[in-house]
């Protein structure tokens, strides 16, 4: 049965005009947003290219999937721990002030991990530059994500924007890894890693350029009254990023173990190919999703796509074939987009417009810190026992976050007196969260 919760919106639900239907087409003709969406495509690209660089580069200079591991979830956990921070940061001072000091920093946190790695040095050195490398990642994504929440603010064509974000991170999941390990395998192991930190330098200071589409810092005269809590305060943000703790553990166990079974099968290079493969199929599917007109709520299409994401994940440790296991990855991943437009969308009505990027930046800190640990079980699993064993990590993952999602499901409903006070008062617009 559907709910609604009534809130204050204007008439007008869309910068370009009310529709029924709201498309891409509608959506990108949005005046103002060509000037960041293409500078953060640019500056989002290395960011799949990390933790497969890592990889592919300590397992290298290691010989242990297990060491090479545990270092990229080194960073992944430090990316996790420092992300919501960047992103508060981000909140108050404004985007530009937080990315400048973070691309320098994360530059030459890469540079440092990666001369570590060639020189053999010992593991504790490893880990001590994979800190700063994992703590200064930019947040690109969440960033743009927040660009998009202050222009649309309680527009229908919000969910198509969760969309269009989706199929560009996806596009960067199928063109980044592809990329990391074609320049590891057949230029030198340490390419992956200094394409990495070059494209962050460039990119992330062409979109830190952009100063007139980023939010308006809360930090600013007549915002100080604002109370500036954590977004992580809000029930419905901490069973998101549970969720999106699953998926992390999906994207970290299927890095790992694919590249495993692509060692086991002789042929490396085919790693590449097939996690372009279960990344494509999630870029597939936010496509489809950003051109259905839903009615459905938001909450019944996280529970259904998480139902999905865990049935398929559970058949990927007893698969031995490369075409049945593409298959099976690209089902995974048609599974993935819904889950992540759904929880993305759901933070525009979940949290007020002063921790958006915080929020936004949980969720993202929540898929790191999942592949993190998804990254070191499955590198364990598989020095022990083989690829098999790998993929036993994105179903435990998933299983787990579904229960969650299913004991808690209630706290993603809407509180109607924040979205009063984070959005003014205007005509009473119903927001459909089941």
């Amino acid at each position: 049965m559907t709910n609604t919760v009534t809130t204050d919106a204007t008439t007008d639900t869309s910068p370009t005009g009310g529709s029924k239907r709201p498309g891409y087409g509608q959506l990108l003709r949005t005046p103002g947003v060509w000037s960041y969406l293409i500078p953060g495509f640019l500056a989002r690209q290395p960011f799949a290219m990390l933790t497969i660089g890592i990889v592919l580069l300590v397992q290298h200079t290691t010989g242990s999937y297990g060491s090479a591991g545990i270092v990229a979830a080194v960073t992944g956990v430090s990316m996790a721990l420092f992300a919501p921070q960047s992103g508060k940061l981000a909140d108050r001072f404004g985007q530009r002030a937080v990315l400048l000091p973070g691309v320098l920093v994360h530059t030459a946190s890469v540079a440092a991990l990666t001369a570590l790695a060639l020189s053999e040095a010992p593991m504790w050195a490893l880990f001590v530059a994979a800190v700063p490398a994992g703590a200064s990642v930019p947040q690109i994504g969440p960033m743009v994500r927040a660009r998009w929440a202050a222009k649309l603010d309680g527009s229908p064509l919000m969910s198509t924007a969760a969309a269009f974000e989706s199929v560009t991170d996806e596009f960067t999941f199928v063109v980044g890894p592809v990329l990391a390990t074609a320049l590891c395998t057949g230029v030198h192991p340490a390419a992956g890693l200094i394409a990495e930190a070059t494209l962050t330098l460039a990119g992330g200071l062409f979109f830190a350029a952009q100063k007139r589409t980023q939010p308006a810092p809360s930090r600013t005269a007549g915002a100080e009254h604002v109370k500036h809590a954590s977004a992580l305060s809000i029930p419905g943000v901490r069973v998101l990023a549970v969720a999106f703790l699953g998926i992390g553990a999906v994207f970290g166990g299927m890095q790992v173990s694919l590249t495993a079974f692509a060692s086991e099968a002789g042929n490396p290079g085919m790693n590449g190919l097939l996690y372009g493969i279960f990344a494509g199929g999630n870029m597939l599917a936010g496509i489809a999703c950003g051109t259905i007109a839903w009615k459905v709520g938001p909450r019944r299409r996280l529970m259904t796509g998480y139902i999905g994401l865990t049935l398929f994940a559970s058949g990927l440790w007893a698969v031995h074939s490369v075409p049945l296991l593409a298959g099976l990855g690209l089902l995974v991943g048609l599974c993935i987009a819904p889950a992540l437009i759904t929880g993305y969308t759901m933070v525009e009505t979940l949290v007020p417009a002063t921790a958006r990027t915080e929020a936004f930046t949980w969720l993202t800190g929540a898929v790191a810190f999942g592949q993190a640990m998804a990254v070191t079980v499955a590198g364990r699993l598989t020095d022990a026992h083989g690829s098999s064993a790998g993929f036993l990590v994105p179903l435990g993952g998933t299983a787990l976050a579904l229960t969650v999602l299913v004991v808690l499901r209630s706290r993603l409903v809407p509180q109607s007196s924040g979205r009063v006070a984070a959005r003014g008062v205007g005509h009473r617009v119903p927001v459909t969260v089941d």
